[in-house]
């Protein structure tokens, strides 16, 4: 019931005692199809947003006290945001309430009100990238998922909290003169994590890095994977620099891709705020390292064998289904075997012409020996996904 004013020595009747009693344990309900603004008469009561569209509750001032509160829920398909007006509103988690969200709004002031959310986050819906969303269940949670190939716009359809899988382009091989080894290309950022959204975004997928020379460009990286999202939020997956140098008495010979951290080298090609593992050595210019990879390091090149690549991610921990293998490091060259490579992975070569990374895998570009014209990094690649 709206609040009564009552006065000295008045008898309540019995129709507003039950109405009193009524509101203790089952609180007024006023339901809203359009947006509104709160009224005073709105304190101690139930304000129920219900549109398929966008709406909003806006707070004003002059209206409550200090310790009046009320109860504020969406049931609609549409985003109800509580907005402030004249008077200032704060909360530590959203006020854009997606479908079943609510929570007490309670006033610290007239002027002044905290928005306490009342239940877990609740996730959005959205569409975007190469296809409709893929349904899985995973550790007997169901999801829904976007693949992003192509940078795009993730198509915000209802707001609430997405997680992301990004994958950064993958490092190129790199080559220095014809009677050396080549090292493996390091893997692509892993990056995993959650973010509210209540705009649509761009989704940016880096590109792999080409394959560098050694004295006449610098360490290439490969490109980033991103969410360039409207809330304060920005979250890049940096492909690794793509290789890593060794030094000997008797020259200079080839490492590695990094993965993560400063290579094991005499020069220095460090990478400190990567997230992965660091690339092999060589031991003379007939090997030559293999390229770190998301979640093992390169391994040392040995006599005329290349280094191993290092291991990448499975991207079942997070889309579900079977095993698949991303953001591995590449193996490096030899002058008579290239480098093994890791689970999915690329191998490193023995010739001029190694394989690529593949494309949206992040992957290492593969070593080989001699003047190498392949051995590109692969491309990112970007998975949103929501609980249904």
């Amino acid at each position: 019931m709206a609040i009564q004013t009552f006065t000295a020595a008045q008898v309540l009747t019995a129709a507003q005692m039950n109405a009193l009693q009524a509101n203790d344990y089952n609180q007024t309900v006023s339901t809203k199809i359009v947006s509104y603004t709160l009224v005073a008469a709105d304190k101690g009561t139930r304000v129920v947003m219900n549109n398929a569209g966008s709406t909003t509750i806006t707070v004003n001032t002059s209206l409550f006290s200090a310790g009046d509160t009320l109860f504020i829920q969406n049931i609609g398909a549409g985003t109800c945001t509580i907005t402030a007006g004249t008077a200032t509103v704060t909360t530590a988690g959203s006020l854009a309430l997606s479908t079943w969200g609510g929570g007490t709004l309670y006033f610290t002031s007239p002027s002044a009100a905290i928005f306490f959310s009342g239940g877990p986050p609740t996730y959005g819906t959205a569409t975007g990238g190469i296809g409709a969303p893929t349904s899985v269940t995973i550790n007997s949670v169901n999801y829904q998922y976007l693949t992003f190939n192509a940078t795009g716009t993730l198509t915000v359809t209802r707001s609430g909290f997405f997680d992301y899988l990004a994958i950064g382009g993958g490092g190129g091989a790199m080559k220095i003169l014809a009677a050396y080894g080549a090292g493996g290309g390091g893997a692509g950022q892993v990056v995993i994590g959650s973010v509210y959204l209540s705009a649509n975004q761009t989704i940016t997928i880096g590109a792999g890095s080409p394959l560098f020379t050694y004295s006449t460009t610098t360490p290439s990286q490969g490109g980033a994977t991103s969410i360039a999202a409207t809330s304060p939020f920005t979250q890049t997956a940096s492909g690794n620099l793509s290789s890593a140098f060794a030094t000997a008495s008797s020259g200079v010979y080839i490492g590695g891709g990094v993965g993560a951290g400063n290579s094991e080298s005499a020069i220095a090609v460090t990478e400190s705020t990567v997230i992965g593992y660091r690339g092999g050595n060589s031991g003379a210019q007939t090997n030559a390292g293999g390229g770190g990879g998301n979640s093992g390091r390169g391994g040392n090149g040995s006599g005329t064998s290349g280094g191993s690549g290092g291991a990448g991610f499975d991207i079942a921990a997070f889309i579900g289904g079977s095993s698949t293998y991303m953001a591995q490091g590449a193996g490096g060259g030899g002058s008579v075997t290239g480098g093994s490579a890791a689970t999915g992975g690329v191998a490193g070569s023995a010739t001029t012409t190694p394989s690529n990374g593949g494309a949206n895998t992040g992957q290492g570009g593969g070593g080989g020996y001699g003047l190498i014209t392949t051995g590109n990094g692969g491309s990112g690649i970007c998975f949103i996904r929501w609980k249904v």
